[in-house]
């Protein structure tokens, strides 16, 4: 499995618990541990995409014949 779904699949769960902690933090419940943990995950997962984008290869352009 390649590093790009897992990026994302983190940086989705990571904004999710990062919005429920906001919520809870306002409503009674356990909000400060939830929002803390989803700005966790969410910068593991923004840090796993910024890695894997950086590591592909960049393309080469076409070279064109008239320039040679």
């Amino acid at each position: 499995m390649t590093k790009r779904p897992v990026g994302t699949a983190l940086t989705v769960v990571g904004a999710l618990l990062s919005l429920t902690g906001a919520v809870l933090y306002v409503l009674p419940g356990p909000g400060l541990p939830v929002l803390v943990t989803g700005l966790a995950v969410l910068t593991a997962g923004l840090f796993t995409s910024a890695t894997t984008r950086r590591d592909r290869p960049r393309p080469r352009p076409r070279q064109d014949p008239r320039y040679r």
